[in-house]
């Protein structure tokens, strides 16, 4: 008797170790969900949340489904095939059409880096008043310290823990503020376009989905042996990468959501447009107090950092790509692609005046490269060449072709209002 209960105590603990299994999966989506928070999001949202309160929640909801279906489809990608975006572009598409697509995705790497480094800049000034060119060169150097001297599954760990920070430092905001809870809940679900708002709603959605991104995912979703060959292992994998993507798009929601609930219950409440992340900190400390503004300083600046991790990933990952190699931190070409990406960004941050202006202008560059890799991506995971049984049905390439095209509407519109 006394063997037969320890049989099924082992049986229990060993369902229970199953069960907790997939979280050893969680990591790759965390990782691209970095990108989904960086400073330019932050700046749209704090646009949000201040100058219509809780009405455009629903964009971040929005947004994070189309996010979702997205950046699946390339990490389904990365699964089956075992190449990122680039190598399967450089692999399988003429290099009249590969070769001008990767040149200006890392261009659009070289626009998302000066993003980051600035939103880690001027946290550092927020923080510590140094100038946001010194605030730039010590954030890409740390970030480059970070890549050239760490293996990616510490990489992965460090960026965790950034975003676990950036989603605390919120709680803790939110803690301070009183919330309309049925008001969110009504901005989270219901479509409204309040007077004046389209540029803001376009910025949010634009400003989500980010070529960047989708290079990354299909090469760090690799970094678990995702790709073992037999159908068996491939559905499993495919199990357990949507519920990777799933957890970590919806801390990504959370996160723009509690921004937009901050800006909200504290700038919207008062009247207060908020137009520049200095601002936003400047304002928040005598309303909430002077410990709520440093912990948003300190978010912001692991979003620059971590973000700016990222952003060199996917800059080795792309120029890698071009040569049909994998992203890896000692290979000369994912080396190359980091230091064209970080190193021009910094350089071109040396001759920008006005920071925010910076950000803007970063945006818009992606908001132009962004259709070629959207569409480069679909067409490439509906080809049953490059995919076989696991290429895209009929209805689910309809559906992300059209998921393209509202994002590259959306993106193209944000451009030429921000240039006209």
């Amino acid at each position: 008797m006394k063997n037969i209960f320890k049989d099924l105590r082992r049986k229990d603990h060993q369902r229970y170790l199953g069960g907790l299994d997939i979280f050893r999966y969680i990591g790759p989506g965390l990782l691209v969900t970095v990108g989904f928070i960086d400073p330019g999001n932050w700046a749209s949202n704090f646009a949000a949340g201040s100058g219509f309160g809780y009405a455009l929640l629903w964009v971040v909801t929005f947004s994070t489904i189309m996010l979702i279906i997205l950046q699946h489809n390339v990490a389904h990608l990365g699964i089956v095939t075992g190449l990122c975006l680039s190598e399967a572009a450089t692999r399988y598409t003429p290099s009249w059409v590969s070769r001008p697509v990767l040149a200006t995705a890392l261009l659009a790497s070289v626009s998302t880096s000066l993003a980051e480094i600035l939103g880690g800049a001027i946290a550092l000034q927020m923080l510590l008043d140094i100038p946001v060119i010194a605030g730039a060169i010590l954030t890409a150097a740390f970030a480059f310290v970070m890549l050239f001297t760490n293996t990616y599954k510490k990489t992965e760990r460090s960026i965790i823990a950034f975003v676990s920070v950036i989603g605390l430092s919120f709680i803790y905001e939110l803690f301070l503020v009183h919330i309309d809870w049925p008001s969110a809940v009504r901005g989270w679900v219901t479509p409204s376009f309040p007077e004046g708002s389209m540029l803001v709603v376009m910025s949010v959605l634009g400003a989500v989905v980010m070529p960047h991104n989708l290079f990354l995912h299909s090469e760090v979703i690799q970094s678990h042996e995702y790709n073992k060959g037999d159908d068996a292992s491939i559905r499993k994998m495919l199990k357990y990468e949507l519920f990777d993507t799933l957890f970590s798009m919806l801390v990504g929601w959370a996160i723009n959501s509690a921004i937009i609930l901050l800006a909200a219950s504290t700038f919207f409440q008062e009247g207060i447009a908020v137009e520049e992340l200095q601002q936003a900190k400047s304002l928040l400390e005598p309303l909430l107090g002077n410990n709520a503004a440093v912990v948003f300083a300190l978010a912001l600046l692991m979003a620059g950092i971590s973000s700016t991790i990222t952003s060199g990933m996917a800059a080795g990952s792309i120029f890698a790509g071009m040569f049909n190699e994998p992203y890896h931190i000692k290979d000369s070409h994912s080396q190359v692609g980091i230091i064209l990406s970080l190193g021009i960004a910094l350089l071109l941050i040396c001759f920008i005046g006005d920071p925010f202006k910076g950000l803007l202008v970063s945006q818009m560059v992606l908001s132009v490269q962004l259709p070629f890799t959207v569409f480069l991506q679909v067409w490439l995971t509906s080809s049953k060449r490059v995919m076989g049984q696991y290429a895209n049905s009929r209805w689910n390439a309809c559906v992300l072709y059209a998921i393209a095209g509202i994002v590259t509407a959306l993106n193209v519109v944000l451009f030429v209002r921000e240039v006209c």
